[in-house]
């Protein structure tokens, strides 16, 4: 076969047709691209996408914060970290020198009267909420490069938490299941209206790519039943307006989900991505039970790459790629983002090795 563009081969892998190769994409922590730059392997400005060569690009044009008139608070400030009130309500400490997962301090919506007196009513379609300039731009770059382009952003389960946190959002699930429920209903339609804004005046992306951390180690974050009863309607109505415009959808879900996935598919994925391997998830598991109904990015364990040892790169690889390209259903990606202690050329390696095992053409 001769080479894809990175738009055709994406788009067959999503529909596990023949592909010249597996696809190749990432993610980076922050301060990664700094140090590489420091370092002078990548230059100001350059695209990971340009520099690596590969298959998509993603944008995320939403802020589907509450409050958008709302000014950030500054409630204290240290050295490493800072705590500020949102305009969600939510008051999160973040650390400064680094990326990590915000600490949940406190929410102004903690049940289903707090969520209808402060932030429902403010959930409209409002075109401040959309970033036109930088869709427009990314998609431009992604289609000079022939690359897979899509629209990102979260679904559901990643708009409620920020904006009432983890805790409160699970006992409500098991406590007033219709106040979640309501929740999740109102960010599926605001979504899907801000997707019909942005795509009717800037055209419509490849794919869409949501986000929608479910899990934690070992564990989803909800039973099988309560993710049918809860949170899928919201997921099978944006994914079938995704479908309904010809648009596959990638969703991407850190932790432990396995439970969960067959829900997932029946909510109309395409493509699961990342397939955390340090929380439980089985790239081969997985790819044995449904690789003939779903396809797969990730579930290569990032560790592999922290001691910069490509010995251990290529047992990892080597145990993987070979079986996972099957039914032409893999794009290479680590199972979480890569740190600033991995080497660029060990990273380079990486995806080097990753394609030749995962070329089509020597068989």
């Amino acid at each position: 076969m001769q080479p894809l563009t990175g738009l055709e081969r994406i788009s067959n892998i999503l529909q596990r047709k023949p592909v010249d190769r597996i696809g190749v994409f990432e993610h980076f922590w922050n301060d990664t691209y700094k140090k590489w730059q420091d370092d002078g392997f990548i230059q100001p400005g350059e695209l990971y996408e340009d520099h690596f060569n590969y298959d998509l690009q993603l944008f995320w044009p939403f802020n589907l914060v509450a409050d958008l008139d709302f000014i950030p608070q500054t409630i204290e400030e240290t050295e490493e970290t800072i705590l500020q009130r949102d305009g969600n309500g939510a008051l999160l400490r973040r650390h400064k020198l680094h990326d990590s997962t915000p600490e949940h301090i406190d929410f102004l919506v903690k049940d289903r009267e707090g969520w209808e007196k402060y932030v429902k009513p403010l959930l409209v379609p409002d075109r401040r909420r959309i970033n036109f300039e930088g869709y427009r731009l990314a998609k431009r770059q992604a289609a000079e490069a022939h690359r897979f382009f899509a629209w990102s952003g979260i679904n559901v389960f990643e708009s409620m938490h920020p904006m009432c946190g983890h805790e409160y959002m699970l006992m409500g699930m098991a406590l007033d299941p219709g106040w979640v429920k309501d929740m999740a209903d109102t960010y599926s339609r605001l979504t899907i209206a801000l997707q019909e804004i942005l795509f009717a005046e800037e055209g419509y992306p490849d794919g869409i790519w949501y986000y929608e951390d479910m899990g934690y180690k070992l564990h989803p974050f909800m039973s099988p039943a309560m993710y049918r009863e809860i949170i899928q309607p919201a997921h099978q109505r944006t994914i079938a307006w995704a479908h309904s415009h010809h648009l596959p959808v990638i969703m991407h879900s850190c932790g432990y989900v396995e439970p969960l996935v067959p829900g997932m598919m029946q909510a109309g994925i395409d493509c699961l991505q990342v397939i955390e391997v340090k929380a439980g998830m089985d790239l081969l598991r997985l790819y044995q039970t449904y690789g003939d109904r779903l396809s797969f990015m990730g579930g290569i364990d990032v560790r592999v790459l922290y001691n910069n040892d490509t010995r251990e790169i290529d047992a990892e690889l080597e145990a993987k790629i070979p079986l996972v390209k099957g039914h032409y259903g893999y794009v290479l990606h680590s199972d979480h983002s890569i740190p600033s202690n991995v080497h660029h050329d060990v990273y380079q390696y990486f995806i080097q090795k990753g394609l030749t095992l995962g070329s089509y053409n020597n068989h």
